[in-house]
């Protein structure tokens, strides 16, 4: 009976029913908040990295070349003299490539693209995060242009990035997804004349 007449007004006390609800969604309220403002951010981080690649995709397309067996795999004269002014191959078997992680790159075209030249910008002004070593260039035959071209051989061009992963603050840390892969779509583009100002 005592204890009925101590407990009993407590069990009827609803005053502090709010505080307590409060107390158990705000951290729930936070942390979708916290999801919206970091899903922003990722998006944000994607569509810097896909313009950063249009831009340099664009640069690429009338810079020296990025590749250090350009000459070799896409010669300007044809060996038989008499296709000179031919059409060259529709064949994109016939590829070359810079990167992943600096391989067959040709530094001083790489470095003028990521980092810019002459007041012009790089592709790292527009996206800090994409490095030399993260870029791959591909130049493959695409049946345009002919043989003998003064201006070299017309290709065509994809520019792509890897391992560059979303950077979320919060919910990296929180759960531990920290390292998921930007999926940056590469940037294909037809070249045109494979040579920049300063080298021209």
């Amino acid at each position: 009976m005592v204890t009925e007449h101590l407990i009993g007004p407590f069990r009827r006390d609803e005053s502090g029913v709010v505080l307590s609800e409060a107390l158990i969604t705000f951290p729930l309220v936070l942390l979708v908040f916290a999801a919206f403002v970091e899903f922003g951010y990722a998006m944000s981080q994607w569509n810097q990295t896909v313009k950063a690649l249009q831009y340099g995709a664009r640069l690429a397309a009338v810079s020296d070349p990025l590749t250090g067996d350009f000459s070799a795999v896409f010669p300007v004269n044809p060996s038989d003299p008499l296709l000179n002014g031919k059409a060259t191959p529709n064949d994109a078997t016939i590829s070359s490539s810079c990167g992943p992680k600096l391989a067959n790159c040709n530094a001083a075209a790489l470095n003028r693209l990521m980092f810019g030249n002459g007041g012009r910008p790089g592709i790292n002004d527009i996206n800090w995060r994409i490095q030399p070593e993260n870029l791959v260039v591909t130049y493959q035959r695409s049946g345009l242009g002919y043989w003998g071209r003064a201006e070299g051989p017309v290709l065509t061009m994809r520019l792509e990035v890897r391992d560059i992963t979303f950077d979320l603050p919060l919910l990296g840390g929180l759960l531990g997804i920290n390292n998921i892969t930007i999926p940056a779509h590469p940037v294909t583009i037809t070249t045109e004349d494979l040579c920049s100002f300063e080298t021209c």
